[in-house]
């Protein structure tokens, strides 16, 4: 598909301080239809029990309908279902399963974002990139490892991040890049939706559901750093 973020990837390089007003017309049709595509056909449905399959029966269909709701401010956020999976230390990791349709938008829109988050990350940051994995980080520690001289390594982890993350500072975060209010608006919209577990709706007051695409994978790549470790924020928009 021919990639107009290419002057937004440009402009985010050279310009470490550049704001962005103008991304939502790159959330187009043919980025949310690849971002259908790019979805697991065999996902978990959301609250609304819709399938990758259900939703593809009309999909041209479907996906003017949401580009219309997204760019007119129509579009509401539904709640995320709430789901538990087990943690190797017995603790249970809570994942929140967005429906489909909030799947292909936050995807779409999270290709945009990245196409100005990704330029201002170092180059030993592993964390939720594209095209790295945790093999990636582990040949690169092992290749520090081996031609330099390193005494420690450092494993960190901050513990319930996601589920604590304060919402305010995220957007004023995000802010800092993203001036374009739509899109703002529509994280808002996210952060906001809430949850529902057992039939009832609870509001997210802070963190960010896990297990959404505009959310890392639950037990995502941990940074693997040879040298002295710097404060480096995760990839991805949060």
């Amino acid at each position: 598909m021919p990639n107009g973020l290419d002057r937004v990837r440009e402009v985010a390089r050279k310009d470490k301080d550049a704001r962005f007003t103008a991304l939502l017309h790159h959330v187009d049709l043919d980025r949310l239809r690849a971002a259908y595509r790019a979805l697991n056909p065999r996902a978990a449905a959301g609250v609304d029990k819709v399938t990758w399959d259900a939703y593809g029966h009309d999909l041209e269909a479907n996906l003017q309908d949401l580009h219309r709701r997204a760019h007119s401010g129509a579009y509401r956020a539904s709640p995320s279902r709430r789901a538990y999976i087990p943690k190797a230390d017995g603790r249970q990791r809570p994942l929140g399963i967005a429906t489909l349709e909030d799947k292909i938008l936050q995807r779409a829109v999270v290709e945009v974002l990245n196409a100005i988050y990704e330029v201002d990350f170092l180059g030993f940051s592993y964390g939720f990139r594209a095209g790295r994995s945790p093999h990636d980080a582990l040949d690169a520690l092992a290749a520090g490892i081996y031609r330099k001289k390193v005494n420690w390594v450092l494993d960190a982890d901050i513990r319930d991040f996601f589920t604590s993350l304060d919402q305010g500072w995220l957007q004023k975060f995000l802010e800092h890049r993203i001036a374009d209010k739509r899109v703002l608006r529509l994280i808002r919209k996210w952060l906001s939706a809430g949850v529902i577990e057992d039939g009832k709706w609870s509001e997210t007051v802070e963190g960010s559901p896990q297990g959404a695409s505009m959310k890392p994978p639950p037990g995502g790549v941990r940074r693997a750093d040879a040298s002295p470790p710097t404060l480096e924020p995760c990839a991805g928009p949060f």
